[in-house]
């Protein structure tokens, strides 16, 4: 049996329709308020027979840092993908990240000791690997720099990969996928479906960055080869392509049949937002939504190779132009049926 945690997110949720497809015995986690009516909705984008897949999960309550409750959802389990995490880029929730990326992870790697689990596939980020040197682009190579300019979230990543690594050390079979910014449909309020909702109703501006991008097609299609394959102990950059932030709003854009950005916004102006974003956090208490990292990153032209997976597993990545395509064509029509605002 086949155990999924963050099944409930963009991954797991793509990922569990997939296995359940090749005829695996599914058993995911999910939180006590998570929206367990997404994973339909993605189902209903591969298959009329979306609820009849549905049915076949085992879904178990669990957090990844409730271990006994972990331990119960671990019973009779083979192989294990751990999708689950908390996105953030506030360094306010620090915190919370530490707990549920490096603790939760830890007990992962632990359960997985404990019950024999024959495999760990665990999904990480491109956040984790260092920066470019002399202007080459970033690999599996490229190392981590402790001293580098890296975000609350990257961090916690990249504590969670060396959990992974040690129970590598403890006998335990694993590899690990650093993805870029991965595109998929379902989940339009967070993310990059964030960025698919607001570039389809047409932006003026752009950002003078670049960015790794890849089809969550992608991701789950490699997750599941590499757990086939007898590989273990390696990591995997999986981008499909490298864009800038320009390519991608315009593409997503005219999918949409909106105009283009045309100009590019000065990062001045959007530190300046940064900033009375962080002074009405302060004041009012309100929810951030301009970090400083993010529009550093906004303006980071970043280029990932990608050249290990597809050597070693001989794989073909989607085009960048069929995948917004597809994804833009999904969220309109989510809008003109009236599910999505």
């Amino acid at each position: 049996m086949v155990l999924v945690t963050g099944g409930t997110g963009l991954v797991g949720s793509h990922l569990l329709y997939f296995l359940l497809k090749e005829n695996e015995t599914v058993r995911a986690i999910h939180r006590e308020n998570s929206d367990l009516e997404s994973v339909k909705r993605v189902f209903g984008y591969y298959a009329s027979e979306a609820a009849d897949l549905f049915d076949r999960i085992e879904w178990i309550e669990a957090n990844i840092i409730d271990i006994p409750a972990l331990s119960e959802a671990f019973q009779d389990i083979t192989h294990v993908y751990h999708c689950a995490a908390y996105i953030s880029f506030d360094p306010a929730h620090y915190r919370k990240l530490k707990k549920a990326n490096v603790e939760g992870t830890a007990n992962i790697v632990n359960l997985c000791l404990s019950h024999g689990i024959k495999k760990l596939a665990y999904v990480s980020s491109v956040a984790t690997l260092g920066d470019a040197v002399n202007g080459k682009m970033i690999s599996e190579d490229t190392h981590w720099n402790p001293e580098g300019e890296n975000s609350v979230y990257a961090i916690t990543k990249f504590g969670a990969e060396m959990e992974v690594w040690r129970g590598t050390q403890e006998g335990l079979n694993a590899v690990i996928v650093n993805p870029g910014v991965i595109l998929g449909s379902g989940y339009w309020n967070s993310g990059s479906g964030s960025i698919i909702k607001t570039a389809s109703k047409g932006i003026p501006f752009y950002f003078g960055g670049g960015i790794g991008i890849v089809d969550v097609k992608d991701v789950v299609r490699i997750l599941l080869q590499l757990m086939k394959e007898e590989i273990t102990g390696q990591r995997y950059v999986l981008v499909s392509a490298n864009v800038s932030y320009k390519k991608l709003l315009s593409a997503i854009a005219n999918n949409a049949g909106k105009s283009p950005p045309k100009k590019e916004a000065p990062k001045w102006i959007l530190y300046f937002l940064s900033g009375l974003d962080w002074l009405a956090a302060v004041l009012f208490g309100s929810k951030r939504r301009l970090l400083k990292a993010t529009v550093r990153s906004m303006y980071t032209d970043t280029a990932y190779d990608a050249s290990k997976i597809r050597n070693e597993l001989k794989y073909k990545f989607i085009r960048f132009e069929d995948t917004i395509e597809r994804v833009v064509k999904n969220y309109s029509s989510e809008v003109s049926s009236g599910s999505v605002s």
